[in-house]
């Protein structure tokens, strides 16, 4: 799971398949939604994003509230949702087993 290094952001989106957690410290449903992505993270590229120090990605793709899950399958192609989602969920929406 990475976190925060938005540096190579594009770089990471475009190898697809590739799950963006934009969340807050003082989010409690970010808290909540944390341990959820962990137990995912060996079948899912994980990127953790704090809104609050990278507010120019959370405007680029419209990030209102967190937390909001980004799925990229390619750069520019990818789909969202926003809120917490227990682990089954999850592996729904993103279609894996």
């Amino acid at each position: 799971m990475l976190e925060g290094n938005v540096t190579n952001f594009d770089e990471i989106i475009n190898e697809g398949n590739v799950l963006v957690d934009f969340y807050a410290t003082w989010c409690g449903p970010c808290k909540m939604l944390a341990p959820e992505l962990e137990t995912i993270q060996d079948k899912v590229k994980i990127v953790k994003i704090d809104i609050d120090k990278n507010p120019d990605l959370c405007k680029r793709y419209g990030v209102m509230s967190v937390p909001t899950l980004i799925y990229f399958t390619s750069k520019d192609n990818y789909k969202t949702h926003t809120g917490y989602m227990p682990k089954e969920n999850i592996l729904n929406w993103l279609n894996i087993d």
